[in-house]
């Protein structure tokens, strides 16, 4: 069921990947340290959302504490039975209860939707995608599906 929900839920941008339900398998059945998938069911037990989150720790220099910063990085969600913005939310505390100190967001998909509600602040750079052998327009972040690893 995640794989359709995934699959569907790409197809609505210019630019998505098409995978297999292996791959959704690969890339997004939880790990520790790795990624995080989580889903909503209704009373019948069916998936009717789907959140997800991957980490990406970062080493902390001439800290006399600390020496690791652990960043959550926000992967693919589909909301269909709650706004995006509440699923997100959810996100944001369950990335907080597996201690990492960060949660980030690309500008990607619909997640424009809920960065400034739940007070993403803005960062200093753009994430850019140079696609070898492919032809295909320039895309606004809100038409692109693909989130990196």
């Amino acid at each position: 069921r995640v794989h359709f929900l995934v699959s569907t839920y790409l197809k609505k941008f210019q630019l998505h990947p098409e995978l297999s339900a292996d791959e959704i398998e690969h890339w997004m059945l939880p790990r520790k340290d790795v990624v995080y998938c989580y889903v909503r069911e209704n009373e019948k037990g069916e998936i009717n959302d789907v959140c997800s989150f991957y980490n990406l720790p970062s080493t902390v220099l001439g800290h006399e504490k600390h020496n690791q910063l652990r960043a959550a990085y926000s992967y693919w969600n589909v909301a269909n039975t709650v706004p995006l913005q509440d699923l997100m939310y959810d996100a944001l505390i369950l990335a907080k209860q597996r201690d990492f100190d960060v949660f980030n967001a690309l500008d990607v998909m619909e997640n424009e939707s809920f960065l400034k509600e739940l007070k993403f602040g803005i960062g200093d750079g753009f994430l850019q995608y140079y696609l070898y052998n492919w032809k295909c327009p320039k895309i606004d972040p809100h038409g692109i599906g693909l989130v990196l690893l």
